[in-house]
């Protein structure tokens, strides 16, 4: 298979594994295990795979304290959209979450020194348009969703977007130490969510520990870190217009799947609005494009 085919595959891959990742939380949360705890076993159990591999991820951490930033931004978007897809409409979600290019618009600017052009605040408004179009039902109150899934959806995206900028800004830090910041940030943060989750009564106690589950959560730990490796296999191949329009796909993969598993529906104003989210990533990769 040609160099490009791999890596375009690769990224495809990782696409994959996150569009049709609600499948498995939703499977966990039947038996019992909320979302939160969820996800912060998973990302113990890929902490412990990856430091058994890459011993020298702590090697930049005093060079590069914003790692930490990242670690918290990471574990964040974990738990935003993990808590989202499992308990809500997949595509609303996943679209919401999606949001992602306009909050890169405001986080470029005190982060990374990039001003935002007539282009960039013209995506901003259709994105914000497309959210606008998308929660706003008739009985819903302004300017703030009324939906807990809506508000994680939404946060989650805002926190993935920041993680994007800082791995620009921390471009020059070892790739081990930006994988252990994010991996160690998901369980770290998703622990602390739980339990913050338990003391307000939002968030159950884990059952005991069972086959039914625990293999799951092993299997999905494995797929997050292949995953990332094919990500970073990919991304480091090929042109990151190119890598940003296979990741699209995710978007894809997690409606099909959804809708077709009863997990999603495409309404109307998800249509209308989740149009205008996707065409302000599709603009946002035409002007990388052109950059090139």
């Amino acid at each position: 298979m040609p160099r490009n085919a791999l890596a375009a595959a690769a990224l495809a891959l990782n696409a994959l594994v996150w569009g049709v990742s609600w499948w498995p939380f939703r499977v966990l949360h039947d038996h019992g295990l909320h979302p939160l705890w969820a996800t912060t076993l998973i990302y113990l159990l890929a902490l412990a795979g990856l430091l058994l591999v890459k011993r020298i991820g702590w090697r930049g951490w005093r060079q590069y304290p914003l790692l930490w930033l990242l670690a918290a931004a990471a574990g964040l978007t974990n738990v935003g959209f993990n808590w989202a897809v499992t308990m809500g409409d997949v595509v609303r979600a996943v679209l919401l979450f999606y949001m992602m290019p306009a909050w890169v618009v405001l986080l470029a600017w005190p982060l990374l020194g990039e001003k935002p052009t007539r282009r960039s605040l013209l995506r901003l408004i259709l994105a914000m348009t497309g959210m606008v179009v998308v929660i706003k039902a008739p009985s819903s109150p302004w300017p703030l969703p009324n939906s807990l899934v809506d508000l994680l959806a939404l946060a989650g995206g805002f926190c993935f977007a920041l993680t994007s900028v800082l791995l620009r800004r921390l471009s020059q830090c070892p790739a081990e130490s930006r994988m252990l910041a994010m991996f160690g940030g998901g369980a770290l943060m998703a622990g602390a969510a739980a339990l913050l989750g338990m003391h307000l009564g939002l968030v159950g106690m884990p059952p005991a520990p069972s086959a039914a589950w625990v293999y799951l959560a092993m299997g999905v730990s494995v797929a997050f870190l292949a995953g990332n490796l094919a990500l970073q296999y990919g991304a480091a191949r090929l042109r990151a217009s190119t890598t940003s329009l296979i990741m699209l796909s995710e978007v894809v993969f997690a409606s099909v799947s959804s809708v077709m598993l009863g997990a999603g529906e495409w309404s109307s104003r998800t249509v209308v609005g989740g149009g205008l989210i996707l065409l302000a990533s599709l603009l946002a990769l035409m002007d990388k494009t052109a950059q090139a």
